[in-house]
């Protein structure tokens, strides 16, 4: 499928999505929940993962697990995603309150006329890398040349890579969702998230190296927990009491990752080990928390950086600026700040 038949797919998708959501829309202040003590019914929300549970959704398992949901007086489910998780259409349809996206994403979802708003950004650095063996002849993103790179084709970090010429003479397949190509070929490089599959290959006997996106000035904001805004404005006090709980378990989960990750590995089906989580809450500690950055800080985000982001993806031809305003992308109300 062509990039232009694939736009064009995908906001059809959506449009029917919207067209749905007005007869669709759940109403989650009215449905049953977990009760409390004196039989009232706490309001249930979902908030669905864009992958498979891992440490990048820790802050959620922290909360759910240390009991901050409850205490906060709202019963939250949490969704599993995976490879293909459509985000946006169950956000439109209302059949999800709350989900994982990147900032990328709700530029995206907005452009095709999703009403989708970010209220807490986990990472202030995005994650995003190709991995490549150690004993490659690639050692930046000038090398890639001769290479067979493993990606998920359509994501905006690809048409940054081709904007710079980085991908001129690579060979591009679909990404497998794991190592294994690049466990047996020296010749593959596959798109990564630094405090994931790194480790994943070198448990395989394979050193790696990692060329990181945010090296090249791509940065979109990570683990964002988005809503719509018609969430933020028919549930203002609903989405407050969910985000405030999300940012104390993001807190949490970098402060002792333990208690998350014991919940992430327990929902997790697909291969995740207790090691893994352990490497990946470490290295996630650090995009979270950048120098001069606090954990009272963890969920901010900042005009500039949304803008920035749009500049980025209009300079590409992703997204139309007079459609997509940064303001319109985030809200930081929710939040509890310094």
């Amino acid at each position: 499928m062509s990039e232009k038949s694939r736009r064009v797919t995908a906001a059809a998708v959506l449009f029917l999505a919207l067209l749905a959501a007005g007869c669709n829309r759940s109403s989650t202040s009215s449905e049953g929940g977990r009760e409390e003590a004196d039989g009232a019914s706490l309001p249930r929300v979902t908030i669905q993962l864009n992958w498979y549970p891992e440490s990048e959704h820790g802050g959620v398992y922290a909360a759910q697990a240390a009991g901050l949901y409850s205490a906060a007086g709202v019963d939250v489910a949490i969704r599993p995603g995976g490879q293909g998780t459509r985000v946006a259409p169950e956000l439109a349809m209302g059949r999800i309150e709350f989900a994982f996206a990147n900032a990328d994403d709700v530029v995206l979802f907005r452009q095709e006329g999703v009403d989708v708003v970010a209220v807490l950004a986990a990472m202030q650095n995005h994650p995003r890398c190709i991995l490549v063996r150690a004993d490659s002849r690639v050692e930046s993103f000038e090398q890639l040349r001769g290479m067979t790179l493993q990606r998920q084709a359509g994501r905006p970090f690809l048409a940054f890579l081709r904007s710079r010429g980085l991908l001129e003479g690579v060979r591009e397949v679909p990404y497998a969702g794991s190592v294994a190509e690049l466990v047996t070929s020296k010749d593959t490089a596959i798109q990564a998230y630094s405090f994931a599959e790194p480790l994943l290959a070198e448990q395989q006997g394979v050193e790696v190296r990692t060329l990181m996106l945010s090296d090249l000035g791509w940065n979109p904001y990570s683990s964002v927990l988005v809503t719509t805004g018609g969430m933020i404005r028919e549930q203002p006090d609903l989405v407050r009491r969910v985000v405030s709980a999300t940012q104390r378990g993001w807190q949490q989960y970098l402060e002792d990752p333990a208690e998350g990750n014991a919940a992430i590995l327990a929902a997790n089906r697909h291969g995740m080990t207790a090691e893994v989580l352990e490497f990946g809450s470490e290295g996630l500690r650090e995009l979270a928390l950048p120098e001069g950055f606090s954990r009272a800080e963890v969920g901010k985000m900042t005009l500039e950086r949304w803008q920035m982001l749009i500049d980025q993806m209009a300079e590409l031809e992703l997204v139309d600026p007079a459609k997509v305003q940064a303001s319109d992308c985030f809200t930081t109300e929710f939040l509890t700040l310094p």
